[in-house]
């Protein structure tokens, strides 16, 4: 799903908040308006009014006795409510979010936090990794496993302080990682929570494995020329940080190759962050790809080198 996409559906979800919450209000008052004939008859008149000082205004005229009205009227209203047993505010409009009044943004300007928030879980919704992005964090990273080989532990608890690092000073620095180790030794476990962290600070964050990347690069090759259907791979090129599982246990071709290449010298050339991960050693990261993108992998990247015992055997 892409960026545009998102912010699509999180804006068409506050408008389903919206219209739910005055639907809401609508039910009540008119609820209200059959127990009470003052209180129907009141409605009559603040409908009046308000489209009187709305007709005043505009003319430039002095509402204030209109006002005036308008608020005694409320006043009124809300005793006789309280006379029925409910609250006196039983008819407002109770948004789900009173700061913006789900509109998503703040005096018109500012993005809400709502708004943020729905972004932020339709981004990790969207991830092929999401389910582990919302279990997997830096605080349930444990360091207990590598207690009986201290300078594991000590390797590894550099690691997590990079990462956490990463993420705080993502704004300024917006680094290339290369994590790599063996299978096991918690490589997306770090990467799955520096993207959950980023996708929450409004950063557009995809986390996918090489091969599902590189098949929808060659479904935009075969579709290439049929319709305007937005590419696949575009989503790829764009984000502002991509994270790369798993490479190396991709099929490579001379295709997928050429994709690879043209991916990462894009991010490079565009200033975008690309985080790798992978299970292969330097050496055999060196005989798989070629020297140009090679040097994209190992020469523009900060390596962080995990270490030990497969964590999910142990446990």
């Amino acid at each position: 799903m892409s960026n545009h996409s998102i912010f699509a559906k999180a804006k068409e979800e506050l408008e389903a908040r919206r219209n739910n919450a005055r639907a809401e209000s609508d039910y009540r008052s008119e609820l209200l308006r059959s127990m009470s004939e003052e209180i129907a008859r009141i409605d009559e008149e603040l409908a009046k009014t308000s489209m009187l000082i709305f007709k005043t205004a505009c003319q430039g005229g002095d509402y204030t006795p209109l006002r005036k009205e308008n608020l005694r009227l409320q006043e009124e209203r809300g005793k006789l409510i309280v006379e029925l047993g409910y609250p006196a505010d039983y008819t407002d409009v109770k948004y789900t979010c009173p700061d913006c009044s789900d509109t998503g943004y703040i005096d018109g300007i500012k993005t809400c936090h709502c708004l943020r928030e729905i972004v932020a879980r339709e981004r990790i919704a969207a991830s092929a990794m999401g389910n582990l992005i919302e279990k997997q964090s830096f605080d349930n990273f444990d360091l207990k496993c590598y207690k009986d080989d201290p300078k594991t532990e000590e390797r590894m608890t550099a690691i997590l302080a990079m990462a956490k690092n990463y993420v705080n000073n993502f704004a300024k620095k917006r680094e290339n990682l290369l994590l790599i180790g063996p299978t096991g030794t918690g490589k997306t476990h770090i990467s799955t929570a520096i993207a959950g962290e980023l996708i929450h600070k409004g950063y557009d964050v995809i986390y996918d494995s090489t091969q599902n990347i590189l098949s929808d690069f060659e479904a935009d090759r075969f579709r290439s020329g049929y319709g305007r259907e937005e590419n696949r791979s575009d989503k790829y090129l764009e984000c502002t940080l991509l994270i790369i599982d798993d490479l190396g246990t991709e099929f490579s071709n001379q295709f997928t190759l050429s994709a690879l290449y043209n991916l990462l010298n894009t991010r490079q050339n565009r200033g975008l962050a690309t985080i790798i991960s992978t299970n292969l050693s330097p050496d055999e990261l060196a005989k798989k790809y070629e020297d140009r993108i090679y040097s994209r992998i190992i020469g523009t990247a900060k390596v962080m080198p995990f270490a030990g015992k497969d964590r999910r055997v142990s446990k």
